[in-house]
């Protein structure tokens, strides 16, 4: 694919999904039209994650399985990635939109930090999340949809902050915690259980994969450990050093103290 040129009087903007769009080139999050789930035939969709604030930023997490209808389609699906150095993003839903529209947006904060020479707000970056929803709401309506969970580091605020949305781009801010997907009711209830305000990193990750632990228990369609395996939810800290992966090795520490403590209390 040959890369576009402008005229030096010319400015292609600093909207990446409009110079798509303008190129013949829109993909999902950008206006596209989409097959529908019936042409298309069994969708692979990813479940259950989380969000919840502490003491240093946000924590986000998410299971590792994707299904089609009542089968396991793949057990270690990543659902929660690095939006850039201070936000991430997690996705539930339709699992192809979901991965194509997650690069979109991770390749349209680059492209305005580039052309603008600056970096979006939290905000700026959670409405540019909320447009590229809107424009997937004709793929939403033929069953191929997205929820995300937006998280990030506020330099303004100095605090983590949570978004959340529907399928037609609105955005919700949450005050301490959300849980979205298939397993995201017993998740959330879990997780509320258990907040508390400040709570330190371990505290937070504890209490992150106790909800999906709860989720996995409750809905077939979330992924619980993998022992056998070793196929752990993927879990990440936000905060004002940035973007930060939990180490598999931690995440298994994490739920073999969990699953010792369930075992005292059966």
């Amino acid at each position: 694919m040959s890369l576009p040129l402008f005229a030096t009087d010319s400015d292609p903007g600093p909207s990446f999904v409009d110079l798509l769009r303008t190129q013949g080139r829109a993909g999902p999050g950008s206006g596209s039209g989409g097959s529908s789930a019936s042409a298309a035939g069994e969708i692979r969709h990813g479940t259950t994650i989380v969000a919840l604030r502490y003491a240093d930023g946000v924590i986000m997490a998410g299971d590792r399985r994707a299904t089609e209808g009542h089968t396991i389609a793949h057990r270690r699906i990543d659902k929660v990635f690095a939006a850039d150095r201070f936000s991430g993003v997690a996705i539930a839903g339709a699992a192809g939109p979901a991965l194509e529209m997650v690069r979109l947006f991770q390749t349209q904060l680059e492209h305005y930090e580039k052309v603008e020479g600056a970096t979006l707000s939290l905000e700026g970056k959670a409405n540019q999340l909320s447009q590229m929803l809107r424009a997937n709401l004709g793929m939403a309506m033929q069953g191929l949809a997205v929820l995300p969970l937006f998280a990030g580091w506020d330099e303004l605020r100095r605090q983590g902050r949570i978004f959340t949305y529907d399928i037609t781009g609105g955005r919700y801010e949450e005050a301490d915690l959300h849980a979205t997907g298939s397993g995201g009711r017993d998740a959330r209830s879990a997780i509320k259980m258990g907040f508390r305000e400040a709570m330190s990193r371990r505290d937070a990750v504890e209490l992150a994969i106790a909800g999906l632990w709860e989720a996995a228990d409750e809905d077939s369609a979330t992924g619980g450990p993998d022992v056998v395996r070793g196929i752990y939810p993927s879990v990440a800290t936000i905060t004002a050093e940035g973007f930060d992966r939990l180490a598999e090795q931690e995440v298994a520490e994490r739920f073999d103290d969990l699953i010792r403590a369930k075992g005292r209390r059966a």
